[in-house]
């Protein structure tokens, strides 16, 4: 019947020329728009289904008004509503897939002359024609926005061959313009709940696809990312993954982290979302490994790259500090940061895995002390018991480890002593003469063999590590000028500075020791300037303890006023850099090498403003910026290591105070030192002030109470005389009357002439009323004296509540 409806459109002609893929898809879509039969509409959708990846350029130019006004108007029609749209996908997508079943569509195309296939194109134009044709296509079908509506409308519909096929649609353009796709679906009613539905179905080549949409659909969109976030992705997700089989399952769980980590990455709403919802914790699972990890899929390699990636997304170093530590603490609690160091310490781990997993623990302790001390508190399986630091930096001065591997490690060490001052003593203890063990190998000792060994890459790593055991720590700085080192017998130990010293200013001996390219010797001198810049910064004793080697201050100056090549430069800025603080951080003890001496060494023997410039030199170096970014030190190769995060903070932080010390005339140090003297005198004055004002502070607090105190007992006292008032008015009225009643009582008796009898009782009756009458008059007078009595305490209380707040306003 097929062939029949083509023979149709080709005017039934079984020889003679053969029309052009234009004209048969011209013919194709007039059928479409003017054919009134469902049956002939759905057969010309389908011809141009069938041709529409061959002739992708007609199909689209010529037929997608048509398409897209089917996908309006046929939608009781299940099967032309998957054609037009597969017709949609093929000419809007970019993706070279794999073709789909339609034997039965291409027998039915009749042979056309195309010229597309025919011309000869590379590779990569033919590519670039392909995408520019995919964007072309995807502008004319967003020209109208209500065809992206219609789409998410037809994602409603459960039938297979309308939602798979719009799924599809929906990805390849968001995938061509996604800012544009987002912007509609956001303004959409329901539009991303319509595609959160797409998780829940049951028929897992929908849901698959499903979960790539979103991945398009969260790419960048903080607000969408929230929503989706918000209609329960996370749990179902997670669920998925559960489901099949965590990092033992293929490429759908692949999808689902690819997909949380579109959804937490750089999004705080969401992330605080994940931790209170308790989902940290359902992530402990995915780490737990098995004696034998010999024998890993990719695909599990994969799925736990990607969860150790989205670990890495909830402590990353960019986020908020709070919202980190509380993630960090939410690892500990639940036991994943326990988890991952099993990992770390179990053997047979893939390479690639080990890496991560250190750089994810690194993130994990970052600044969180429990969780560094925890990760102290870790063992190697080994016999007898090493600590993991020790088994790590063991890895990390051992160069035949990988490259990425010792960064790693070293990232490890840094995020283990960040602002951890615990750990900084721990670790510089180790070197002390007091505490080193003869018996067993310590993290100090393995930090002292990289520093001095042969390898190039050990210098620097050891030299970066070790400052960072220093870093913010005066304590530590002037204990590590205490650590000898013993150079060879016969020979009196040196200390650890003087040997670093040494073998800067040694370069003869270096060139010996660095046996590949020059870059190795700047990296080794490189990696010992920082060292000793961020030993000696902020420590006048460790200035003093350098400036007492004669040899040290000459072969700054030496280097600095050199003319050296590109490659020395940046030696040249930090040796500009070392000498700046031992001017700045001077304390002018030792005579020789005071402030103002070595100021006049830089003008005599290097030029203020050539020194100024050779400092300049080391912000000004192409690596140093890429450092400054991030804390985790990632270089594309061993030569271009140079830089340390921490470091660069530093060079930011002293570069400004140095150009104003070395230019600053004596009598501006004088003048500034005055300063400095009658600021302190200022601040010693206002702590005075603030004691004296503190302590007045106490003494008004303490008055106000004796107020509030006596204002209650004064008001008291108030209520207490109106009652005793009331008392001695309610006694002057029983008085009044009982002395009236008394008056009738007399004047009845005189007047009476009657028996003896009645007189006696008349006295009888006199007499108790006197009594009563004297009782009375005792009571009031006791009321008026006490009504007296405390008149006489309110009038001092009232006037010692004067005199307090007479004091107060003063």
């Amino acid at each position: 019947m097929t062939m029949n409806f083509f023979r149709g459109v080709m005017g039934g002609q079984p020889a003679g020329p053969q029309p052009t893929g234009a004209e048969t898809i011209h013919k194709l879509c007039d059928r479409v728009a003017s054919s009134t039969l469902l049956e002939d509409r759905r057969d010309a959708v389908r011809a141009l289904k069938s041709l529409s990846k061959k002739y992708r350029l007609e199909v689209g130019t010529q037929a997608m008004d048509h398409l897209v006004h089917i996908l309006q108007t046929d939608r009781s029609d299940s099967e032309i509503l998957g054609y037009a749209l597969d017709t949609l996908y093929n000419i809007i997508c970019n993706d070279e897939e794999e073709e789909q079943d339609e034997s039965e569509d291409m027998a039915a195309a009749p042979p056309l002359s195309g010229k597309h296939k025919n011309v000869p194109v590379s590779d990569e134009n033919a590519q670039k024609q392909e995408e520019d044709l995919g964007v072309l296509f995807t502008d004319k079908f967003l020209g109208d926005s209500e065809n992206v509506t219609l789409l998410l409308t037809l994602l409603e519909e459960f039938d297979f061959h309308v939602r798979w096929p719009g799924v599809k649609l929906l990805t390849a353009l968001l995938k061509n313009q996604c800012n544009q796709v987002q912007g509609v679906i956001l303004v959409s009613p329901m539009g991303v709940s319509r595609l959160m539905d797409l998780l829940a179905d049951s028929r897992e080549v929908i849901r698959n696809d499903g979960l790539l949409l979103l991945q398009q659909l969260t790419k960048g969109n903080a607000a969408i990312q929230k929503i989706v976030a918000f209609e329960n992705a996370f749990e179902r997700l997670l669920d998925i993954i559960t489901e099949e089989g965590s990092s033992d399952g293929g490429i759908v769980v692949e999808d689902c982290l690819l997909l949380l980590v579109n959804l937490l990455k750089n999004n705080s709403s969401n992330q605080n979302f994940f931790k209170e919802g308790s989902y940290i914790q359902r992530m402990k699972p995915w780490f737990e490994v098995g004696d034998d990890n010999s024998g890993w899929s990719a695909q599990k390699v994969t799925n736990l790259h990607l969860m150790l990636q989205l670990v890495r997304v909830m402590v990353s170093p960019v986020n908020s500090p709070g919202a980190t530590s509380s993630c960090q603490k939410s690892m500990y609690q639940c036991g994943l940061l326990q988890q991952l160091c099993t990992i770390l310490m179990a053997t047979g781990v893939p390479a690639d895995i080990l890496t991560e997993t250190i750089n994810t623990v690194s993130e994990v302790i970052r600044g969180s002390q429990i969780n560094q001390d925890y990760f102290a508190s870790v063992n190697a399986p080994s016999n007898p018991p090493r600590p993991a630091i020790v088994v790590l930096l063991m890895s990390m001065v051992n160069e035949r480890q990988p490259f990425v591997l010792r960064c790693a490690v070293l990232y490890c060490f840094q995020c283990f002593l960040y602002k951890n001052q615990k750990g900084q003593g721990e670790i510089v203890a180790t070197l002390l003469p007091s505490t080193i063990d003869a018996n067993s190998i310590s993290a100090g000792q393995l930090l002292c063999g990289g520093l001095f060994s042969a390898d190039s890459l050990s210098n620097w790593c050891a030299a970066v590590a070790l400052a960072h055991a220093l870093q913010d720590n005066l304590t530590q700085k002037e204990q590590l000028l205490r650590v000898q080192l013993a150079t060879s017998l016969g020979k009196p130990p040196v200390s650890l500075l003087q040997q670093c010293t040494n073998i800067l200013s040694q370069g003869d001996k270096i060139d010996r020791r660095a046996k590949s390219e020059k870059g190795s010797k700047v990296q080794t001198r490189v990696g010992l300037l920082m060292l000793l810049c961020t030993w000696i910064s902020n420590c006048p004793i460790a200035v003093t303890h350098f400036l007492h080697n004669q040899e040290n201050v000459p072969f700054l100056t030496g280097q600095i006023s050199e003319n050296l090549g590109e490659d020395e430069r940046l030696v040249q800025g930090l040796c500009a850099l070392l000498l700046g603080i031992c001017i700045y951080y001077n304390d002018n003890s030792l005579e020789n090498y005071t402030k103002e001496k070595l100021k006049q060494l830089i003008e005599k023997r290097i030029g203020k403003e050539n020194f100024v410039e050779k400092l300049g030199f080391v912000t000004k170096h192409e690596l140093y910026s890429r450092a400054a970014q991030k804390p985790q030190p990632v270089f594309p190769s061993p030569e271009q290591m140079l830089f340390d995060h921490e470091f660069t903070k530093l060079v930011k932080e002293l570069e400004g105070v140095i150009t104003k010390a070395v230019h600053k005339t004596s009598e501006e140090e004088k003048k500034e030192e005055e300063v400095k003297k009658t600021l302190e005198q200022h601040d010693s004055i206002v702590i005075q002030y603030k004691d004296l004002i503190r302590d007045q502070d106490t003494q008004i607090q303490e008055l106000r109470e004796q107020v509030s105190t006596l204002s209650l007992n004064s008001e008291q006292m108030h209520n207490q005389i109106i009652q005793q008032q009331s008392q001695i008015q309610q006694h002057k009225d029983q008085y009044n009357i009982l002395k009236l009643k008394l008056g009738k009582d007399s004047q009845g008796l005189s007047s009476s002439q009657g028996l003896s009898s009645s007189q006696g009782e008349g006295a009888h009756v006199n007499g108790l009323h006197s009594e009563e009458l004297s009782q009375l008059r005792e009571e009031v007078e006791e009321l008026r004296r006490q009504h007296t009595l405390q008149h006489t305490q309110l009038s001092d209380k009232d006037s010692l509540i004067n005199t307090l707040i007479g004091r107060l306003s003063r």
